[in-house]
């Protein structure tokens, strides 16, 4: 089996796949401070849980992908897969690897890992011209040629972090529960920022989407535009200019990118 890891700002996604299939995933926090000995000790316990993998850990694991936004994780990843999983071999997602999607940026280095990984799997399950917008930390918008070329993106305040910074700089706001309120016009204060923030997130994905597609292709209407991460089922049912959800975006790509790179190492 496979195993993927996208470290993120905020939140750590792990997925299984058996071939093309994903059969488990995990959700934890991102610390900057776990040790590589921490990290392979939490990876045992949740994997230890799966039934098609041994009780030692790198049982059943046949290769390794991942991808981070915390340099801080990515290095302590790698010194896990060297320590615990010598024998597996691993694909770390930064420049020289090979991922199929060329980079048409000023600096091609400054791109997320996770960005350019969206990428890959939205040129692999839907074509282009593509825009991926991923609900995550920040909220961004990545666009993707017809000819499978990444060209640049829009990065914005993401859900979360909006809410808690209302909560703190409002001298009468609080943190909230991120929920749908019962109409727009919102009949207290918490209603009223939940509201804020649903159908104010949903706007800036209609109007920035729009905005993008009519640079990417001669006929909108060919862009698909394809939402992931943790966040993005608030924000499905009011953004009118989003095609597909896929969940698992970025684990598909590190999938992808694995098996492109694999056979070369």
């Amino acid at each position: 089996m496979l195993l993927t890891i996208d470290v993120g700002n905020t939140h750590t996604v792990l997925g299984l796949f058996d071939g093309e299939e994903i059969v488990e995933h995990w959700r934890i926090s991102t610390d900057a401070r776990r040790t590589a000995d921490e990290l392979a000790v939490l990876l045992q316990g949740l994997m230890g849980m799966h039934p098609l993998l041994g009780d030692e850990l790198g049982d059943g694991i046949e290769g390794i992908a991942i991808c981070s936004t915390v340099p801080s994780v990515l290095h302590e990843l790698r010194e896990v897969t060297r320590r615990y999983y010598g024998d597996v071999p691993a694909v770390l997602v930064e420049p020289g690897i090979k991922t199929g999607v060329p980079i048409l940026m000023d600096n091609p280095k400054e791109v997320g890992a996770d960005r350019i990984i969206n990428a890959v799997a939205a040129v692999e399950l839907y074509g282009g011209p593509a825009i991926v917008v991923d609900f995550g930390t920040a909220t961004t918008f990545d666009a993707v040629s017809a000819r499978g070329e990444y060209t640049g993106g829009v990065i914005a305040p993401g859900i979360e972090i909006s809410v808690e910074a209302l909560g703190v700089k409002g001298a009468q706001l609080r943190k909230i529960e991120l929920a749908r309120p019962r109409s727009v016009i919102g009949k207290n204060t918490v209603e009223a920022m939940q509201s804020g923030i649903l159908y104010g997130f949903a706007g800036q994905v209609d109007g920035v989407v729009t905005r993008m597609a009519q640079e990417l292709a001669d006929d909108p209407e060919d862009v698909t535009v394809i939402a992931t991460g943790g966040l993005a089922p608030m924000v499905l049912g009011e953004a009118s200019v989003i095609d597909e959800h896929e969940p698992w975006l970025t684990l598909i790509g590190l999938r992808l990118v694995y098996e492109r790179n694999v056979s070369r190492m």
